[in-house]
Parts: C-alpha cells; sequence; structure tokens
C-alpha cells in the first residue's frame, strides 16, 4: 500500500507501477480503516470511531475530510479527501477489500507465548480461532469465531480472550503474548468482519460511518 499526504478515490490509481513502488506495504488483514472527522454543518464535527477495545490517539488536524490507515505497533498514516463523497467510496472500498483478501487468504497464524512456551495462534476463516504448541503442532484450543464473548489487553504485547463453552456455557480465559498485538488484534477484527458478512450482505454499508452521515440528510 503506498503511502501519501494526499489521496485521491481508489479508482483514480496512476497505474500498477506505482503500486510496485510503494514506500510502505501491509497485509491488508492487519490494519484498520478509521474515518475521524465529517462536515456536518458550519463548526460541527463529528468525532467518528470505528473500532472498538483499541485506544485512540492525539488528532489534531482540522481538515474535514480525514482517515487514517492503523498498522502494526500502533503506527498510523492521515490522509485527507477533498469531499465527503470520496471519504464514503474510500471507506467502502477499503472494507471489500479488506473482505476479499481475508477471504483469499482463509486464514493467518503468528507466533505467540504464554508463560515461556512458544506457542502458534491462528485465525481462521472457516474453524475461527486456534492455538497450538510450536514444536509438536498439539493443539491446545480451538473455538469459534461466535465463541469470543470479549477481549481485552495491556496495550503492548498481552491480551486475554474470553470464550464461551458450547458445553458448560461458561468463560474462559485464554492470555497469549505477541510481538505485534496491533496487527493480531486488527486481524482478529477483519476476520470476524468478514465472517458476518458473508452472511449478512448489508453488514458493509451498516458499518459505513462516512455514507452513514454523509448521505442520510
Amino acid at each position: 500500500m503506498k503511502m501519501a499526504n494526499k489521496c485521491c478515490p481508489p479508482s483514480n490509481q496512476v497505474s500498477t507501477f506505482d503500486w510496485v513502488r510503494a514506500e510502505r506495504t501491509y497485509h491488508l488483514c492487519e490494519v484498520l480503516f478509521k474515518v475521524h472527522k465529517f462536515w456536518l454543518t458550519e463548526d460541527c464535527w463529528l468525532q467518528a470511531n470505528l473500532y472498538l477495545g483499541l485506544q485512540d490517539f492525539d488528532f489534531e488536524d482540522q481538515r474535514p475530510y480525514c482517515f487514517s490507515v492503523v498498522a502494526g505497533h500502533g503506527k498510523s498514516h492521515v490522509f485527507n479527501v477533498e469531499l465527503g463523497s470520496e471519504l464514503a467510496v474510500w471507506e467502502k472500498s477499503f472494507q471489500r477489500a479488506t473482505f476479499m483478501e481475508v477471504q483469499r487468504t482463509g486464514s493467518r497464524t503468528y507466533m505467540c507465548s504464554w508463560q515461556g512456551e512458544a506457542l502458534c495462534f491462528t485465525v481462521d476463516f472457516a474453524l475461527g480461532f486456534t492455538c497450538f504448541e510450536s514444536k509438536t503442532k498439539n493443539v491446545l484450543w480451538r473455538f469459534k469465531f461466535s465463541q469470543l464473548k470479549g477481549s481485552s489487553d495491556d496495550g503492548k504485547t498481552r491480551v486475554k480472550l474470553l470464550f464461551q463453552n458450547l458445553d458448560t456455557k461458561q468463560i474462559e480465559t485464554k492470555e497469549l503474548e505477541f510481538q505485534d498485538l496491533t496487527a493480531v488484534l486488527h486481524c482478529i477484527h477483519s476476520f470476524i468482519a468478514a465472517k458476518v458478512a458473508s452472511v449478512d450482505p448489508g453488514f458493509m454499508d451498516s458499518q459505513s460511518l462516512a455514507r452513514k452521515y454523509m448521505f442520510s440528510s
């Protein structure tokens, strides 16, 4: 993904060579598209936060149509467009591209650890979440997306995932440590959103804050 100070709509890319020589590239499943502000009426701002459970960051840009791409380790790249309609196009295009990439790749596996033991954590579009030993490949636990009932993290490396046991209905807490926790959280968000969108065609439109506030009036 090429980063610049100002963006044009996704359909107006100059050439494929422009992507080949990109300044930085990220895996689509590991980044988050965040809309910051919309111009609603004179002297009226709407602060829009498109994700839950992740710490926000200071944002002082006063341009009306701004969004950012939040990447691993909390890095972000801020962009602005000229029109609110362009902002809605960027938002929906990014969502669709992410959902298509999730379905294309199928799964993502990350090295992690807990109490000094080397583990692997897989997010799979069909199976959900799986944790297994790095050396023996022995599966320690597996849960469906629907069993994830909550999560919390320390903002650094450690995350707690709360799953509901289908048999006992009790909540089980699984703690893991990752080198790049932000990328993993974004990946989980992307896979869950894609899973919902696969069974609910209207999901992406319902998640589009830009479209909702720019065109509902």
